[in-house]
């Protein structure tokens, strides 16, 4: 903390996204401990109580996830943070949050994999994994911060997308990024903008939970207030009771995919840097964007014309936007810590306007600037 400036910290990025929870108003934590992500299990255990919120440490990343959904559905802002084997390990409960449209935050700081991995090394292996993880079709939003500014602000922005939409949000730190350390200047009273659930206007016994509204988004009643509803995994009519109506089944998931896709351009986010004239454009996210960062700007040096397209939610992915640039450039160069993962994804987007190339990595140290430099020279 500065003397100067109170305000300004030297704040490792699981802190900040610790604190970044803390200020969207996290009331509850639920998690067990794991290699790289234990720092945001450490500091809430400290600070929640001290606010009148609660930590709880459970037997397993299972049981976890499940008081998490517990304390949503009670009204909690609820938050839990994993790494690897844990994200995996959450993906049952993760799917009942998506079925029954949780607001919720989960934290995964990507290790090695698959199984135990490396528990101390960084990789960005679990990007597929966050969109198609759990079983079923079901709606994804994840946020990729690449500093610890960003991871503070967008854990903000993950509990307001929780709770404006109604749905699980994920955010995927690196294990770079989870321990790395930055400056950061934290807000003052009355700059955190912050948003709460949609309640229900009915009386209790007017009032349906999977309700269809107008925004495509139910109100939420919270239990212990008088309002007792049904939830399961089960697929459900508006009541909550589960239903074989073919016809509900059908028009219930629909609504919840269509719930993300008609509010997506309020939540994709992005940037961009020198895109105006590049001929070759790196897609980078996370910890890997700071180096093809430094990359391109090493590269423009030499005169080559490069640009650098960051996306920061990786779901819903940036599509539109990465294909009109795709429209004026030769190669994409897509770098990231595992065997080819969003690579894809680019691919998927661009519809053959440029080729896509990947660069990969997956031996635990992460991609320098000068392994970017090296395979653009190629290119």
């Amino acid at each position: 903390m500065s003397k100067e400036n109170p305000k300004i910290r030297f704040m490792q990025g699981n802190i900040a996204c610790a604190e970044g929870a803390l200020a969207a108003g996290c009331n509850f934590f639920a998690g067990y401990p794991i290699t790289p992500s234990s720092e945001i299990a450490e500091l809430m255990s400290q600070k929640l109580p001290r606010a009148g919120g609660v930590f709880i440490q459970m037997e397993d990343e299972i049981a976890a996830m499940a008081c998490v959904i517990g304390a949503a559905l009670s009204g909690a802002k609820a938050l839990t943070a994993t790494s690897g084997p844990g994200f995996s390990l959450k993906q049952e409960n993760l799917g009942y949050a998506c079925m029954t449209e949780i607001p919720c935050v989960v934290v995964n700081v990507m290790r090695g994999g698959p199984s135990t991995g490396l528990p101390t090394m960084v990789s960005q292996a679990d990007v597929m994994q966050a969109r198609w993880g759990t079983h079923g079709d079901h709606p994804t939003i994840a946020l990729v911060p690449s500093t610890i500014p960003e991871i503070f602000w967008q854990t903000i922005e993950a509990f307001n997308f929780s709770e404006k939409y109604r749905t699980p949000v994920l955010i995927l730190l690196d294990e770079i990024i989870g321990h790395m350390r930055e400056k950061i200047t934290m807000p003052g009273p009355g700059e955190v903008k912050l948003i709460e659930r949609k309640r229900p206007t009915v009386p209790p016994d007017k009032y349906n939970p999977f309700e269809y509204t107008d925004d495509l988004i139910p109100p939420l009643a919270r239990y212990g207030q008088g309002y007792r509803f049904h939830v399961t995994g089960l697929n459900h009519d508006r009541t909550g009771f589960p239903t074989n109506d073919c016809r509900e089944i059908g028009k219930m998931n629909n609504r919840k995919l269509l719930k993300l896709d008609h509010y997506r351009d309020e939540i994709v986010n992005y940037e961009t840097h020198m895109v105006d004239d590049c001929k070759t454009l790196i897609v980078a996210y996370g910890s890997t964007a700071r180096s093809a960062s430094r990359a391109m700007h090493l590269l423009r040096d030499e005169g080559q014309k490069v640009g650098f397209f960051r996306p920061i939610t990786l779901w819903p992915f940036p599509d539109k936007e990465l294909e009109e640039i795709a429209s004026q450039v030769e190669v994409i160069l897509v770098p990231e810590l595992n065997l080819g993962q969003m690579v894809l994804e680019v691919e998927r987007a661009v519809h053959g306007k440029a080729r896509v190339v990947p660069l990969n990595k997956v031996d635990g140290e992460p991609l320098a600037p000068h392994h970017i430099v090296q395979k653009i020279k190629e290119l």
